[in-house]
């Protein structure tokens, strides 16, 4: 997959040369703080400042000191490449691989529970230091909270190398060669060892070894799309033909391809001095921007940390003020922000993530980075590349006018359906035409492969044409073989047009068959008459005018127009034995009959304006940006959706009104198509203007440095942007993009390496899946944050009670451990499974600065409504524990000191009965009623007046605590399937992931209570089983008022319930 495989034409596969480029990950860094790099990165922005196309050779031999003749002298190589270096570009920095593990256990939650770790070793030694025997505790909990860490470290750093390796695997290029004239001589050298100056040659299927100023070329024609994003050939000549560097003809670029026929050209850059290196060099100015939900998560972290702390420090305060020891104090200080650190939640984000990245590839979309996955949800605006994306990436016949009738070609991936009217003797003169006046041809060995996947070789204008009659006519091969070829001249930039003359398979007509195609206007001026349904008619101004009208509608549409003529040259003068002289050309080439026109484009892609319309349903706004020309560039743009049927330009509507295009009010037209020259002379305000006012826009004809300022003024908005591109020139935008997509198929090195997720299918409509998965995890994020919030409350109450009315300790830390990362481990992970609501995609996309993950709607709804539920639920169970064993609670309050000293054995119960121990019995005191003493006594399982019986007491509170929180939060798990949505509308039993979350709910809490339970270990105890269902009412209770409050919201929307209550 890495290799980017052969499709369709040279000139596409052509890119694979880019390889050399290998912009790498690593070398993307923030490269900010330093003000020369920054003012470096500031004139890369600028656009390209060069003269040597407008030079005539005389000046460029003497500002390079070489010579067209006999090129630069080796000493004189030797110094320019010791002062300029190698041919190549700068090789990127990489991280180590253990940096990049550190990273991924310090980043994010990772930090917040190192902390937590880190605290707990300090209680540890505190307490250790005093001799309590509870310290052991904090130190497991310590080394359980950095053991969480480390795991889901490396379980994301294992995820997001298996995307780094499927990068790495991506080819290298083979060393290059390049033939250059030296000493007068000419010698094949590494292309490394170029130099300013050099003479070099080129040929059909080379690499371009530098950027070079053509001398003298012939038949010369490259492929820039990797460059500029257009998929037709661009001649080559020695002709200054355009003012700007990038549409000259006269300059060919490094590491674009040359597809057919020779040049000669001087080197005029170098190395990182290109225009790819410029582009490279640019990518790496560019810094690694935080993704949004890192964003979110640190966000989080903030809140979570200033909670704790805050509640931390004030009990902390409160103790010392009742008398606590400074130490105790710190103890419970410790605790109450430990309770408040949700150890579960960083294994659950990165599991949820990994989860939502493997379902994606499934889908054709591979990421790179996890966090990315999100944040293809929070997209706002996508600046998508034309060329591969939203077309096929493959010039295809769109339609064909002849008998004075425009018929359209079918244009689908497959192209099976050909509907227009085959039987008209024009079309089958046009089709002899198409299949005979072509140089392109299939590579041998492809009889089995698909008509329209077969590799041709030969440009994409005769591709088409030849694929296109081969699905037409069939065997264009054997046509060809039957019509034998006797002469030929191909197409120029002088004469536009390509001719052939071939003997014909009619057994009855010896004559030769001249064929003719170019470009229309040169095609009619030769011609004096025209074919109507199979018969030669005059060509008279009707028949001018109706093609001309032909032609402008067809080229309106942004399409590339051939015109097609023929001539049968008669027998008498044109003999078998006739010697056809092309140079001379005794043959005519005048009074032709003109046969008809066909029109190709870069077709779309058939499920693409279904994901235009998916995009905007879901508020997403999709802005076309693109190297090739205004004219196509809207009609596929129309085509797609992108610009919709009923909008107009500022053009249109001057169009329309018939009047100047200055007189129209810019803000009238909702569609804007921007050119790439007038983008460069545009301010930062006035392109936010553009940005602001038009919802649908194509920037055309735009260079790599303008589309990165295209990025910027995007993310100005606010905008969370997604750029999509294959080319080198797109791997700066891909950076500097909230999220980078590449294609994977005809994705160049440099783009797939700059990008965070990587389109396997180059499909657009993919996006389009990506953008609802990365809504649905920020929902399930969202959800299960909610979820594990809720607990903390009833976590850490216990403390806070505990500490100021001296209770016994409701539930302990390891306790607490094992909710967290126990009991709700495998819920948290299955809420990552759960379906979409019904509105994901009808929704705006969330705003990055104000739709957060964790509100103030989620904390008031999960900390303060069902954490408080959960809290007295759990109470309420703790107080019946020890009621049962003859503790009331108003006899519990202010007890913890003589309840948690070892050498008090003789306290006293609600009932006033005392036990005491005297050496190894048990004395029964009554000072109370005796009838009371007896009653409690019947109802209990042990002694509870020492020390470790009482211990065993708040072990057996502490389960019960447990148990209680366990059961709410199975409501809880199963409130947390919607958001607004009410449960039986998103139905109970399509995530199978929460019962099996459920189920596991319950057989932690039964082996910990049973199993291990009667061991003590771990301080459960077994529990009495009516004590399982005295918090069921309150999770009955969660459920019903969860429902009520989504009822309300879908009763009220915008109300003040639904904005408080919604989150």
């Amino acid at each position: 997959m890495g290799k980017k495989t052969d499709i369709y034409s040279v000139e596409i596969h052509g890119t694979k040369d880019l390889e050399k480029v290998d912009l790498d990950d690593e070398k993307y860094k923030d490269l900010k703080g330093k003000k020369k790099k920054g003012k470096k990165d500031e004139d890369l922005k600028k656009e390209l400042e060069l003269d040597d196309h407008r030079r005539s050779i005389e000046e460029l031999e003497e500002k390079y000191g070489t010579s067209t003749i006999k090129g630069l002298t080796t000493a004189r190589a030797a110094e320019i490449l010791a002062r300029d270096g190698p041919n190549a570009l700068t090789p990127p920095k990489s991280t180590p691989e253990i940096i990049k593990f550190l990273k991924q256990m310090v980043g994010g939650f990772s930090i917040l529970l190192w902390i937590g770790a880190l605290l707990c070793w300090i209680a540890f030694g505190i307490q250790f230091a005093q001799g309590e025997p509870e310290a052991f505790d904090n130190l497991y909990l310590g080394v359980v909270l950095a053991l969480v860490v480390i795991f889901t470290g490396m379980f994301a750093y294992y995820q997001e190398a298996k995307s780094t390796n499927i990068m790495a695997s991506f080819s290298k290029m083979i060393p290059q060669q390049a033939l250059v004239l030296r000493d007068a001589e000419k010698k094949e050298i590494p292309a490394d060892q170029l130099v300013v100056g050099d003479i070099v040659e080129i040929k059909g299927g080379d690499r371009i070894p530098a950027d070079i100023r053509i001398i003298s070329s012939q038949g010369c024609k490259v492929d820039n799309s990797s460059l500029t994003g257009e998929s037709e050939p661009q001649s080559r000549s020695c002709e200054f033909s355009h003012e700007n560097p990038l549409e000259t003809k006269n300059i060919a670029f490094y590491s674009t391809t040359c597809l057919e026929g020779t040049a000669t050209g001087m080197v005029i850059n170098t190395g990182d001095c290109t225009i790819i290196g410029r582009i490279a060099s640019l990518a790496s100015g560019v810094g690694n921007e935080k993704t949004p939900i890192a964003i979110e998560i640190e966000h989080f972290v903030h809140i979570v940390a200033g909670v704790a702390i805050s509640i931390g420090v004030l009990f902390f305060i409160i103790a010392v003020s009742m008398h606590y020891h400074v130490l105790t104090s710190i103890i419970f200080l410790i605790g109450i922000i430990v309770a408040n650190v949700p150890e579960g939640l960083l294994a659950t984000v990165t599991v949820a993530l990994s989860l939502t990245a493997k379902r994606m590839a499934k889908k054709n979309c591979l990421v790179k980075n996890l966090e990315a996955v999100e944040t293809l949800g929070s997209t706002s605006i996508i600046c998508s590349d034309k060329t591969g994306t939203l077309t096929q990436n493959r010039m295809t016949v769109a339609h064909l006018w002849f008998d004075q009738g425009v018929y359209s070609a079918d244009t689908s991936e497959d192209q099976t359906t050909q509907t227009f009217d085959q039987t008209s003797g024009t079309w089958k003169a046009l089709a002899k035409i198409v299949a005979l006046c072509n140089r392109a041809e299939f590579r041998p060995g492809q009889e089995n492969v698909p008509i329209m996947k077969r590799i041709v070789v030969g440009d994409a204008s005769e591709t088409a044409l030849l694929k296109f009659s081969e699905v037409v006519l069939g065997d264009v091969m054997e046509i060809r073989k039957q019509n034998k070829k006797v002469a030929e001249i191909p197409f120029n930039s002088t004469n536009k047009f390509q001719l052939s003359i071939h003997e014909t398979d009619d057994p009855y007509d010896r004559r030769f068959l001249l064929v003719m195609k170019g470009a229309p206007e040169r095609i009619l001026e030769r011609c004096s008459t025209m074919m109507i349904n199979g018969q030669e008619e005059p060509l008279n101004k009707e028949k001018a005018d109706a093609f001309q009208t032909a032609y402008m509608h067809l080229g309106g549409m942004g399409e590339r127009v051939l015109g097609f003529c023929h001539l049968y040259l008669p027998e008498d003068e044109f003999p078998d034995t006739y010697p056809f002289d092309t140079d001379s050309i005794n043959f005519p080439t005048s009074n032709l009959c003109f046969v008809g026109l066909m029109s190709m484009i870069d077709p779309p892609r058939s499920t693409v304006p279904d994901a235009v319309m998916k995009c905007r349903s879901a508020g997403i706004k999709v802005i076309m940006v693109t190297g090739d020309h205004p004219i196509t560039a809207k009609a596929i743009a129309r085509s797609v959706g992108i610009i919709s049927a009923t909008s107009e330009t500022v053009e249109d509507i001057a169009k329309r009104l018939n009047i100047p295009v200055e007189e129209v009010n810019e803000r009238d037209a909702k569609a804007a198509v921007v050119n790439g020259m007038e983008l460069k002379d545009m301010t930062s305000e006035q392109l936010d203007a553009i940005l602001n006012h038009h919802s649908e826009i194509v920037f055309a004809r735009t260079s790599p440095q303008q589309k990165l300022i295209i990025v910027e003024g995007c993310q100005r908005q606010d905008a969370v942007v997604a750029v999509t591109g294959d080319g080198v020139n797109d791997s700066p935008a891909l950076k500097k993009a909230d999220i980078g997509i590449a294609m994977g198929i005809a994705g160049s090195d440099a783009a797939k390496n700059a990008a965070d997720m990587i389109l396997l299918d180059d499909n657009f409509a993919s996006i389009v899946t990506g953008v609802e998965e990365g809504r649905l995890i920020f929902d399930n994020l969202k959800k299960t944050i909610a979820y594990t919030l809720t607990k903390n409350i009833a976590e850490l109450c216990p403390f806070l009670i505990y500490i100021i009315t001296s209770i016994p300790l409701p539930i302990g830390t390891i306790t607490i451990l094992f909710i967290d990362l126990g009991t709700d481990i495998i819920p948290s992970v299955a809420l990552a499974y759960e379906k979409a609501e019904s509105d994901i995609m009808k929704r705006k996309p969330r705003h990055k600065k104000r739709d957060r993950l964790v509100n103030q709607q989620l904390a008031v709804y999960s900390y303060l409504q069902i954490g408080m539920i959960q809290t007295i639920g759990a109470f309420l169970t703790y107080f019946t524990v020890y009621a049962q064993q003859g503790w009331l609670p108003s006899t519990l309050l202010n007890i913890r000191v003589p309840w948690e000293d070892p050498i008090n054995n003789d306290l006293v119960d609600s009932y006033g009965q005392e036990w005491v121990l005297v050496g190894s019995s048990v004395v029964h005191h009554r000072i109370c009623k005796p009838a009371a003493a007896s009653h409690v006594t019947q109802n209990l399982y042990f002694p509870l007046q020492t020390f470790e019986q009482r211990q065993l007491l708040q072990w057996h509170g502490s389960t019960a605590f447990f148990v209680s929180i366990t059961i709410e939060q199975v409501a809880d798990l199963i409130i947390r399937k919607t958001r607004r949505n009410s449960i039986f509308q998103q139905g109970l039993f399509r995530n199978k992931a929460i019962w099996v979350g459920i189920f596991s709910q319950f057989s932690i809490a039964l082996t910990l209570c049973y199993g291990f339970g009667s061991a003590y270990i771990l301080h459960f105890t077994p529990l009495r089983f009516q004590y399982w269902f005295i918090a069921a009412p309150f999770a009955v209770f969660i459920w019903v008022y969860d429902e009520f409050r989504k009822l309300l919201i879908r009763r009220y929307p915008g109300s003040w319930w639904d904005k408080n209550m919604y989150y």
